[in-house]
């Protein structure tokens, strides 16, 4: 294993297989920088649902209204997991036709060395 590789998965001397198998490789989980515009909507979105839940709860005449934020917010995480899972599943086979290509089907060039 060369040190890229060594860096990649922490030094544990592990291949990706292994690395996959042991739980070590999860693609869902992302990390994002607390400073970065990614972070600033979160914030907002965030800010907003805790401000719309306080209100809900204040106002004993807004239980039906609270339900339907929560039906709305649930339903729409369940969107983005399945929006999330499929542009993984297409990523990943995407790179695989890349290396289907790439080290598989043999080269057509026009251009031939002159050896």
């Amino acid at each position: 294993m060369n040190n890229h590789t060594q860096t990649l998965y922490e030094g544990t001397g592990l291949n990706i297989i292994e690395e996959l198998y042991y739980g070590n490789v999860k693609p869902s989980v992302q990390c994002f920088e607390k400073d970065s515009e990614y972070a600033r909507f979160l914030s907002i979105i965030s800010d907003k649902e805790e401000k719309l839940c306080a209100y809900f709860n204040n106002h004993s005449n807004t239980k039906d209204e609270y339900r339907w934020f929560s039906t709305l917010t649930d339903a729409y995480s369940e969107v983005m997991e399945f929006y999330s899972r499929d542009r993984f599943i297409e990523g990943f086979q995407l790179g695989a036709k890349f290396m289907l290509d790439t080290f598989i089907l043999p080269q057509q060039s026009v251009i031939r060395d002159i050896v």
